[in-house]
């Protein structure tokens, strides 16, 4: 029994040292597990392989250069959102977050929440290698700190493009150019649809307009007929101006010539459904003759065969504006961000440096395939955007390096975000489309939620 006492008593002497030794470790032993210490990064999925592969060779170089660990999640583009807003919710957020949608929905209302970090200090970095543009993309207001600062590191750019099938077009004999004037523009495709049904191509539409809520194909559109009409909801002053008689008339006008084309028959009628790539895939089958993109991913995705890319396929210009202008291209800026609940905001800003270099940045842009296009102007020197014999993105360069651009009105407004994310002339196209209000009713309603989101911003702020 004495010998158990004894064995007893120095089991507890062991025990009280060993826990005396580790109360006098420094401060920096109670580190995070291992799995806390990697940097999780969640974007947005590609297109194409390329561009995946593009950011995770950045991510591979960043990891070897600096000895952190990276966690590269890819979500899809309908996907993304949602998981960012569940994750904010309980308090698991990742560090870094990129979404293809987020710039003209979402950024500016984190921002104004004060939910994200302010990377001014990486932007400082290539402050000087980016256009005017870009760094106005991403001049955000937060509420919560009563400032505008930059809650958002641009990356690249997209805008609107027009597509058709040139070999269509050619063998049905309708000639060889497209009208440039704007109503002889639409009427053409109107007049192309008769006659190819008539050449026993009886399921072609002629237009692939998207015309559902659940695509933001459709608002970003929709947007950019806005904008070729001079129609000016927000000055460049950042107030609405949707309360004029003269811009009421002309959203009834438009949003009823946009629904004719499909009340008309010139529309596939799932349309109304359409997702952001159906719109794409009823192109690519033929199932349509132009359709109209917020991106040169139907162009991209057939680079390999070279007959459809080359020849068959045609990227062009928009036609002149109703009162006889150029088109102004609406454009919207890539941003990922870092939320203020990152675990790891230095790395996390250490990271965005390193992938806003150059060097890093252009081979990731041209991973997409002409998708995206580059906002620093040094960029755009390499021949791969300029090439004439490439008949789509050398078009694309075209409309942002020679012809008018501006952002999307969110920038003249960050109300306008919430217009976006509410779908709200979506949802107008369907009031006239599905559910037989007129356009009169439809752009009513639509103004009066538009107010009711500029007052209850105009609160917050």
């Amino acid at each position: 029994m004495r010998h158990k006492l004894l064995s007893l008593i120095l089991l507890f002497i062991v025990c009280l040292i060993l826990v005396t030794c580790s109360g006098n470790k420094p401060e920096n032993y109670l580190q995070e597990p291992q799995s806390e210490k990697i940097l999780t990064i969640w974007w947005n999925r590609g297109y194409y392989p390329e561009q995946d592969e593009g950011l995770k060779k950045v991510v591979a170089e960043w990891q070897e250069k600096t000895d952190n660990k990276v966690e590269l999640l890819f979500f899809s583009e309908d996907d993304i959102l949602q998981a960012a807003i569940d994750a904010l919710a309980t308090g698991k957020a990742p560090d870094i977050l990129f979404s293809e949608r987020a710039e003209y929905t979402l950024i500016p209302q984190w921002a104004l929440a004060g939910k994200l970090l302010d990377v001014s200090d990486v932007i400082e970095t290539v402050k000087n290698l980016y256009s005017d543009t870009a760094l106005k993309s991403a001049y955000l207001y937060n509420n919560i700190e009563s400032k505008y600062s930059n809650y958002a590191v641009p990356i690249m750019q997209e805008s609107i493009h027009i597509h058709y099938w040139h070999d269509l077009i050619r063998d049905a004999g309708l000639g060889e150019e497209i009208p440039k004037n704007w109503d002889e523009f639409w009427q053409f495709w109107q007049s192309a649809q008769k006659v190819l049904r008539q050449q026993n191509d009886s399921n072609i539409y002629t237009l692939g307009l998207p015309m559902s809520i659940d695509a933001s194909d459709t608002y970003l559109i929709f947007e950019q007929m806005l904008e070729t009409n001079n129609l000016q909801i927000i000055n460049k002053q950042g107030k609405l101006q949707i309360d004029q008689p003269e811009i009421r008339q002309k959203l009834i006008e438009v949003l009823d010539w946009y629904t004719s084309f499909y009340k008309n028959g010139y529309v596939p009628p799932n349309a109304v459904n359409w997702l952001n790539y159906d719109n794409n895939t009823n192109f690519l089958n033929h199932k349509t003759l132009m359709t109209i993109n917020p991106s040169m991913s139907i162009p991209g995705s057939q680079q390999e065969d070279e007959e459809i890319y080359l020849n068959q396929m045609r990227t062009i210009h928009f036609p002149t504006n109703p009162n006889g202008a150029e088109s102004t291209y609406l454009v919207s800026v890539k941003q990922p961000v870092i939320f203020k609940s990152s675990a790891h905001p230095k790395r996390a800003k250490e990271f965005l440096s390193y992938l806003v270099q150059p060097d890093n940045l252009g081979p990731y842009i041209k991973g997409s395939r002409g998708r995206y296009f580059p906002i620093m102007p040094q960029l755009w020197k390499d021949p791969f955007w300029t090439n004439k014999k490439d008949p789509h993105i050398s078009i694309a360069s075209q409309q942002f390096t020679e012809d008018q651009t501006r952002l999307f009105d969110n920038s003249r407004s960050h109300a306008y975000s919430q217009v976006h994310s509410e779908n709200i002339w979506s949802k107008a196209m369907q009031q006239v489309l599905i559910e037989g209000l007129s356009p009169t009713e439809a752009t009513d309603i639509a103004i009066n939620r538009i107010k009711e989101i500029f007052s209850q911003w105009k609160t917050l702020s």
